[in-house]
């Protein structure tokens, strides 16, 4: 086990009606003027918006809104947060909704005391030590955004889009609601894009070339196999609270360095989903489920062992000592059919993304200076184009 530093500032307030704490909670950080980040129309639709706004004039706070962020959303909707709190002194940033709507909260909150466009804090990788403070109330699990320090956007930039993800302290929120009352609304196919993201932030973690951590790993193993039973129950019963609670607290558990803690992570297949949706606006969870399999099937000989370890200990898999990459290629199937079964895609072709655009994905990837990504297995543009090429033409006969 690696030497490690362990710390998260984030309040978590888990449980039904703990988004009506909400104006006491921004009020206990100093909150007086608040900006409300919203995403399409969903908050609005199910009331939630309006108990907020009734929370935070009980607390006597002031509040302006910024909705309409999308998937993926671009750094444009960031500027113009940035522009509103500027204009109207605002001092804290509620993100209401999930993922996508919580990284533009952060972006907001930090480029407030930026100088300089925003977008610059993504592509050069600045220094940021300041940002407003962030409050988050949960309405989609997945992305485990409500107590990271990471954040995904994206710029089109001569008419190709970017979508580039950084960590800093400051964008860590203060706090976190999580009512799992709040994600009844979402049906199965949202649920199974959340349940994908975090299952894959918490493979990115178990897969690692760092000896001597069986308890993470069996903490890894465990809550692998949580999401698997927890989004099956819900594909059975979507109004299970029990089931939406556990998934909810196992997406912020898979992003939250818990598990990481001691040991490397491997992000290589999170990069490589990052371009399909930069150029399809594929949603993110879709485009994860196609391409784990097909990094877990190129690298399954860096390590056939852990990849069996993963077969048997996560997917229930009979472990084969004498053949153990017979077990290691068996674990990789039945996680195909885990995904196939919440009704992920399989290939490209289910994705909507043609085999044509290789190489444009692999021209939108950034390299580190070695040229290469990943840290299990350090994949040059040569293993990158393979793995794309495994999810592009999979097929149950194969």
């Amino acid at each position: 086990m690696d030497n490690f530093e362990f710390y998260r500032r984030t309040r978590i307030k888990f449980g039904r009606n703990s988004e009506n704490e909400v104006g006491q909670l921004i009020k206990y950080s100093s909150g007086r003027r608040v900006l409300i980040i919203t995403g399409q129309h969903s908050a609005q639709k199910t009331g939630l918006i309006e108990k907020i706004k009734r929370s935070l004039d009980r607390a006597g706070l002031e509040f302006k809104e910024l909705s309409g962020v999308q998937s993926n959303p671009l750094i444009d909707k960031v500027r113009q947060g940035i522009k509103l709190c500027r204009d109207h002194s605002v001092d804290f940033v509620l993100a209401v909704g999930g993922g996508s709507v919580i990284d533009t909260g952060k972006a907001i909150a930090a480029g407030v005391f930026y100088e300089g466009d925003v977008w610059e804090i993504f592509i050069k990788r600045r220094n940021l030590y300041r940002a407003l403070p962030i409050g988050v109330v949960l309405t989609n699990p997945g992305s485990g955004s409500e107590c990271s320090t990471n954040a995904v956007l994206s710029e089109i930039e001569d008419g190709v889009r970017h979508k580039v993800d950084v960590s800093y302290d400051c964008f860590a929120p203060a706090f976190a609601i999580l009512n799992p009352e709040l994600t009844f609304s979402l049906d199965l196919r949202l649920t199974a894009l959340g349940c994908a993201d975090m299952f894959t932030q918490v493979l990115e973690y178990y897969f690692t070339n760092t000896s001597g951590v069986d308890l993470s790993d069996r903490l890894a193993e465990g809550m692998m196999q949580s999401i698997i039973k927890q989004s099956m129950e819900l594909a059975r019963d979507l109004n299970s609270y029990d089931a939406r609670a556990n998934l909810m607290w196992a997406s912020t558990m898979a992003h939250h360095d818990f598990l990481g803690s001691g040991r490397q992570r491997d992000g290589a297949s999170h990069k490589l989903e990052y371009q399909l949706s930069a150029l399809y606006d594929t949603p993110h969870g879709a485009g994860l489920a196609v391409i784990v399999p097909a990094w877990m099937t190129y690298v399954t000989h860096h390590n056939v062992m852990r990849m069996a370890q993963f077969g048997h200990r996560v997917m229930g898999v009979p472990m084969n000592f004498h053949q153990p990459l017979e077990t290691a290629k068996a674990g990789i199937a039945q996680l195909r059919l885990y995904f196939k079964r919440i009704g992920l895609p399989q290939n490209f072709a289910a994705l909507g993304v043609r085999s044509a655009d290789i190489e444009r994905l692999l021209n939108n990837l950034s390299y580190d200076e070695e040229g290469t990504i990943g840290s299990y297995v350090k994949l040059n543009r040569s293993a990158c184009e393979a793995i794309y090429y495994l999810a592009a033409t999979y097929s149950e006969q194969n």
